[in-house]
Parts: structure tokens; sequence; C-alpha cells
């Protein structure tokens, strides 16, 4: 088997050398996608609407709106929504979710929570169990409407962590979820830590890397993507591996702005972080999923549902539709590289 793969893929792995185990060579994925290339979902903000976030023209809770997102989103091959939720600490989102939810299930399009963790130091491992007991009654159960919509992988839920205090026992919420039938994956964002155990894969999230955030914007994340990408495929390649791709980065109209920033580069930012997981991976071992951060977040600056920027003289940006249909048919290609 092992001469018959190098046959077939030798001038991919001249380049890259074959995915073999032994010493100096990493073992197989665990975790693939269904298919040649990672499922492509996007992160999406359902606060908009809410006094406290800026207007950008809808609301969350209209569902006009949230049938029209679906609908673009499924144009540009994304499958679902990774929605931010904080449980009972913020009602208005979590009508946002339960409306995102039935919605598409009758889309046929997918949603998934992103669970963004209390920053307060007391009672956050109390706050995670109720909130994700409150999920699962809530939306998870085969009586929650919309529940069939829940994104899955190999069959079981796929459940995203935003980390914030940093004060959770993730261990403890796990022994819960595994009462849960199915049982979650429970996905973490960057490279694991002290409570890696707890978790069955990572995410990668907008980062500029070790150099830190460039006034120019130049450090767009290739050195965050390449270190992200090597440790779990050297390390942890029996975890999931979730790959992040984003547009650009400013903050400047978020009321928690740092004046960071990640330059478009002409369009050049998305498409290298979209397809920059195939710097790693040969296309034998494609990673399950390239999560876009993100849809709509336009206080921090990372939206793509108004286009991908471009530097056309003719116009400013690139319909989405058009640059991630592009993105898409460029991994399709054995061997294509960012």
């Amino acid at each position: 088997m092992f001469l018959r793969t190098c046959a077939a893929l030798i001038s991919f792995f001249l380049l890259r050398g074959c995915t073999v185990t032994g010493p100096g060579h990493p073992m197989p994925l665990q975790y693939k996608a269904a298919g040649g290339s990672p499922e492509v979902i996007a992160v999406y903000e359902a606060w908009f609407g809410h006094p406290r976030h800026i207007s950008v023209g809808y609301n969350s809770q209209d569902p006009d709106v949230i049938k029209r997102q679906i609908e673009q989103a499924k144009s540009m091959g994304i499958s679902a929504f990774v929605v931010d939720w904080y449980g009972d600490r913020e009602p208005f989102i979590d009508s946002s979710y339960a409306l995102m939810q039935k919605l598409a299930a009758k889309n046929k399009f997918h949603v998934a929570m992103m669970y963004d963790e209390t920053d307060q130091d007391v009672g956050a491992t109390d706050e995670a169990i109720a909130d994700f007991t409150m999920f699962h009654e809530a939306y998870l159960t085969s009586k929650s409407p919309g529940h069939e919509a829940y994104l899955t992988y190999q069959g079981r839920p796929v459940i995203f962590i935003f980390p914030k205090g940093g004060h959770t026992d993730w261990s403890k919420v796990r022994a819960l979820v595994n009462t849960w039938n199915p049982v979650p994956f429970l996905v973490d964002e960057n490279l694991p830590g002290n409570d890696a155990n707890a978790f069955d894969g990572f995410y990668a999230w907008v980062n500029p890397g070790a150099k830190g955030w460039d006034p120019s914007g130049d450090n767009w994340g290739q050195q965050y993507l390449s270190n992200f990408y090597q440790t779990m495929r050297d390390k942890y390649p029996q975890k999931l591996i979730v790959g992040g791709a984003w547009a650009q980065f400013n903050d400047a109209k978020a009321s928690w702005g740092l004046n960071r920033h990640i330059a478009p580069r002409c369009g050049q930012t998305y498409k290298d972080t979209y397809n920059f997981w195939r710097e790693d991976f040969p296309s034998t071992e494609p990673i399950p999923f390239v999560m876009i951060e993100t849809w709509n977040d336009y206080e921090e600056g990372t939206a793509i549902e108004p286009g991908i920027p471009a530097c056309d003289n003719s116009k400013q940006t690139a319909s989405g539709k058009d640059a991630t249909n592009q993105l898409t048919a460029e991994q399709s290609q054995p061997g294509n590289q960012k």
C-alpha cells in the first residue's frame, strides 16, 4: 500500500514526503473530511438589532433576513453557520439562534453552537454546565424544533468553544456531555493546552502570529496557521482539526477595539488562509472542516457577507459567490498550494 500510494502521488510527495507512520513521519489523521475537501462553515453573529451593537441595516431576528443569508451562504459553498451563543446571559441571541435553527431545517442548511465562556472567575464551571444542559434540552433532543439541522460529524453534534475567562473546568463539562446520546465533539480554540483531554478537536482563529499585530496589517496569519497546522498534524493527529479562514480584520467599529488590523490584500488574505491547510496535509488527508471567520462580524471587520475584498478598478468588492466558488474550484485540484 505504501508503494502504491507513493507511486500514485509521486509528483506531489517528492515535494512534501509521504505521510506514513514511523520515526520522523506524522501519523495518519484520525478524522478526515467526508469528501475530497473540507466542509466549509462560517461563524455567525446573531446580535444585530440589539442596542449594544452597531446597526448593520438588519435585525438578526428577522426571518426574511436569515432565509436570505442562508441562501447566499449555500450559493457560496458554505454548509453551516456556527452561531455565537451565551446561554441565558444573552436572551436576544438565544432567540436569534432558535429562529436560525428552525429556518436552517426548513432550508436544508446546518447550524452549530459556539459557546462563549463567561469571563467571570467565580462560578464559570457551574454556569457552563447549566448552559450546556439548557442548550441540549432546547436544541439537540429529538423534540427540539429544527434539531435535524444541527451540524454533525460522523453522526455526532459538533460544539465549538470560544474561551474567555479561562476559569471553566472543562473536564466536568466533558463528563456532562459524555452522558448525552449521541456524545458531541467539543472543539476548542487554538492549540491544545493543559485541558486538552477534555476536547475532541481544535480550531484556528483569526490571528496575526507571534510577531503580533502590524499597523499596516501585513501580518495576515501565515506564521500562526503554519504553527497551528504543523503542531496538530505532528502532535495531535488523533484530534479533530478545524481550519480557519479570514478575509481581513479591523476592530475600529467595536467598542472594545484595540486598533488591530489584518489587511485584505486585494482578497489575497482570504485566498491564502482558505487554502493554507494544503501546506501541511496531502490531498489524501483533507481536514474535516474549514471555518470562515466570519460571516457577519462587522464590528471587527471580518464579515464576508458583503463580498470578498478586491482591488479591481471597476469595483471594490468581488461577490462572495464568485470568490468562494473560485477557491472551491482551486481546492479540488490535487496538489494545489495556497
